[in-house]
Formats: structure tokens, sequence, C-alpha cells
């Protein structure tokens, strides 16, 4: 015969008054550390956007940057008036094809495969020829 178990004495402890995110966590802050973490990382190179994707916590979603930036353009989330794109927002340039994306650092600056053949950090969003402009910072969906 069995005899039903006890429930689990619980102690709740106070929360945290700061949470620290993980990269990758579908936070801006999330994806900039993604990138920090990954800089000289020659893996992602013409996986521009499986990089972005990636540093939001996901992936699959598009199947290049145009597509993703055709994407903002059609939701009315691309921002073409020369702001500056807040952090984890994506910016986007057309130099192939399939286009190039990063993630803004929040200061004027992106984070980027291809930088000198490597995941790294450029100051301005100038660093790639044909800049297309930036959508919002979020979590990418198709």
């Amino acid at each position: 015969m069995l005899a039903p178990l006890a429930a689990p004495s619980v102690i709740a402890e106070p929360a945290s008054q700061a949470v620290q995110m993980s990269p990758g966590d579908g936070t801006a802050q999330g994806a900039v550390e993604w990138f920090q973490k990954h800089q000289g990382d020659t893996s992602y190179q013409g996986l521009c956007e499986k990089a972005v994707e990636n540093a939001w916590g996901t992936t699959g979603v598009w199947p290049s940057a145009i597509a993703h930036w055709q994407g903002a353009v059609r939701a009315g989330k691309a921002h073409t008036d020369g702001s500056t794109p807040p952090k984890g927002a994506f910016v986007y340039w057309n130099i192939s094809q399939y286009g190039h994306v990063g993630i803004a650092d929040g200061n004027g600056g992106i984070y980027a495969s291809s930088i000198g053949g490597k995941i790294g950090h450029a100051d301005s969003v100038s660093y790639f020829k044909n800049y297309l402009g930036w959508s919002d910072p979020q979590v990418p969906r198709g």
C-alpha cells in the first residue's frame, strides 16, 4: 500500500532588487551582452541574421537581413529618420543581395558580424555603406 507523499515545505526568500539577465534572454541588454560575449568569433561570417536572432534568444525567423528589414518596413517598425537607434535595436545595411544586420549599442554604435572579419563593435552605423535604418528592439518575429 502506498502512502501519499507529504507536501514539501517551501521557504520563501525575498526577491532580489536587481536581477542579472543572461545574454540571449529576449531583452535589449541581453542582446548587447550576447554580442559582447561573442566578440572575436568568426563563426558567424555570412550569418549576420542568425547572429542577431541568437542575440535575442531565437533563431530561424528571417531568411536574411534584407527580408528582416522588409518585414520591419511592412510592420511599420522601420526608422529611416536618422535618429540614434536605441540599445538592442536592429540596424540594417544594403551591402549585398542579402543585406546586413547588427545590433545597436544605444550610443550610436553597433555590434555585428563582419567587423574586421569577426563579431565586433563599431562606433557608428556608418561603419558599413548603404545604411537603411533601424527597427525596434524586440524579439524578432516573422
